[in-house]
Parts: C-alpha cells; sequence; structure tokens
C-alpha cells in the first residue's frame, strides 16, 4: 500500500462514499456493453480478419490503486510484438516527461488506425470496470516502468483507480505534459465527485461524437 487512511483523508476534500462510484461504475459499464455489442462483435470479426493467427484482445500490466498491477484490456491495434519494438522508437517519442506517444506509429496496424481515432481500442476497459481494477473516470493508468521513475508527488495520482476517461483525456490529452497531466489527475482526486464524474462522462461523449473542441 502506498498510502494509510490518514494519509487519503488529508488530500481527499470531498466525503462521497465509494460505493456510490461503485454504483456509477457498474451501471455506466454494463449499459455501455449492452448498447455497443452489435459494434464490438464486427471490430472482433475485423481484427481477426486483418490477422487470423493473431489474438484479438490485448493485455498489458499497468499499476493501479495504491500501486497494485492488473492486466488492462484493449482491442489489439497493433502488429503483435509492438512492446518490443518500442526501445527503437523511443527517439521519436513526442510527449513530454515519462509517457510515450508519436504520430504515425508504425507499429499501428490498418484497423488498429480507425479504432484509435474513435477510441474504440478502449472499450474492453469496460471489462476491467467490472472486475474492480478501474473506474469508469480517473487518472489514467500508467505503465510499471513508468511508476518506477514517479516521485512521491507524482505517484499521488494512484490514490485512486485509474479511469477508462478522466479530466486528462477531455483537456489536451497528448498535447500536454507528463506534469501536467499529473496536475490534472490531482486536481480531479481533491475535486473528485458524483456530480464531477458525470461531467467528465458528457465531455468524453461529446469528444468520440465529434462535437468536442478534440482531444
Amino acid at each position: 500500500m502506498f498510502y494509510s487512511s490518514e494519509k487519503r483523508k488529508s488530500i481527499y476534500v470531498n466525503g462521497t462514499k465509494e460505493y456510490r462510484y461503485r454504483v456509477l461504475d457498474i451501471s455506466v459499464s454494463l449499459l455501455a456493453l449492452l448498447i455497443s455489442a452489435p459494434v464490438l462483435l464486427i471490430i472482433m470479426l475485423l481484427i481477426k480478419i486483418s490477422d487470423i493467427k493473431a489474438p484479438v484482445f490485448f493485455k498489458q500490466k499497468r499499476i493501479g490503486l495504491d500501486g497494485v498491477s492488473f492486466e488492462m484490456y484493449k482491442f489489439r491495434s497493433m502488429v503483435v510484438g509492438a512492446e518490443k519494438l518500442k526501445a527503437a522508437l523511443l527517439e521519436r517519442n513526442e510527449v513530454e516527461g515519462l509517457m510515450f506517444k508519436i504520430n504515425d506509429d508504425p507499429r499501428i496496424t490498418r484497423i488498429g488506425k480507425v479504432l484509435r481515432k474513435m477510441s474504440l481500442d478502449e472499450f474492453p476497459q469496460l471489462l476491467n470496470v467490472l472486475q474492480g481494477h478501474m473506474s469508469i473516470v480517473g487518472p489514467r493508468p500508467p505503465l510499471p516502468e513508468e511508476v518506477e521513475e514517479y516521485t512521491s508527488y507524482d505517484k499521488l495520482r494512484l490514490l485512486v483507480k485509474p479511469g477508462c476517461t478522466g479530466l486528462w483525456q477531455v483537456s489536451g490529452r497528448n498535447k500536454l505534459s507528463f506534469q501536467e497531466m499529473v496536475e490534472l489527475d490531482l486536481y480531479y482526486i481533491r475535486h473528485r465527485s458524483i456530480r464531477f464524474n458525470c461531467l467528465i462522462l458528457m465531455k468524453t461523449w461529446r469528444e468520440l461524437t465529434g462535437k468536442g473542441s478534440g482531444v
């Protein structure tokens, strides 16, 4: 455990009980999976057709609440073995700080480009939400190697479950530096509430439907 209950109380400024967030997480996840089921089945079929031998889902170790690791799910949008190719691309990293992101990543498949553009590759994370590893709204789940470089201040963003979407995703996303992301996450944690979560979900929907300012 990274922090004691006393430390949590010194950072949280709202008293909303955790079970309310859990109810929201389960409700939104089940509804989203039910509504999107036909589309998700088509996506799975297209991924499999593109490479019959490759898996449909991509599983990656991430760090969640209190530094506990879990396997995060995504639809596979990259070639098999993409993580091994990352080292050769590090010098092209376009995000300042401890994150890695480049435009026109050569590891991304053709179907993967479409999925990423519409954020459809993220949908399997709803399964992580149902399992209790993630929340619908929260900080971006970091990689273990990123957390190894965290300062004690950066680790404060691990005080809540990571989210499928969050304040960072609707506030500039890849245009922001790592430290700007941390500040947004800590702002979210300090002001966390059901109402705030619903507002972020509304902004996320606007981004996904092209009615927002762009992520």
